[in-house]
């Protein structure tokens, strides 16, 4: 057990884990405190779903979209920051509440999120599943 709490140490030091998390280990490995095992499927099981957007047209012109939820949420984080400071973007991302967006994701969001139908028949789905 003091090997695994020596890497568990080291890994604090290389930063690659915080000091929080560093203790949570060393409980775990001290038998302190356990993990329970649903939150942990429940986080990967979320993190591995995909928001899916689909655009089908009247004239057959479909668009089928697939990008993972973690692609998603370091996007919001990293590119809004960074559109707002390109003029001819900026007029596009203006009117986006990032922090709305990510709090759905955070909050483990999940289903249909946006149903359009235009009055010329195109509709717009937006799900994660």
């Amino acid at each position: 057990m003091k090997e695994e709490i020596s890497r568990v140490l080291t890994l604090v030091e290389e930063g690659k884990i915080d000091k929080e998390k560093a203790n949570d280990l060393i409980n775990i490995l001290q038998g302190k405190d356990q993990l329970e095992p649903v939150q942990l499927k429940k986080e990967i099981a979320y993190g591995s779903k995909m928001l899916k957007i689909r655009v089908t047209s009247e004239k057959g012109d479909n668009v089928n979209v697939n990008l993972p939820i973690n692609l998603i949420k370091a996007v919001l984080k990293v590119g809004t920051s960074i559109a707002e400071k390109i003029p001819e973007a900026e007029k596009y991302v203006k009117d986006i509440n990032v922090d709305l967006l990510i709090a759905a994701i955070e909050n483990e969001l999940d289903g249909q999120i946006v149903d359009v139908t235009s009055a010329n028949g195109d509709k717009v789905f937006v799900v994660i599943e």
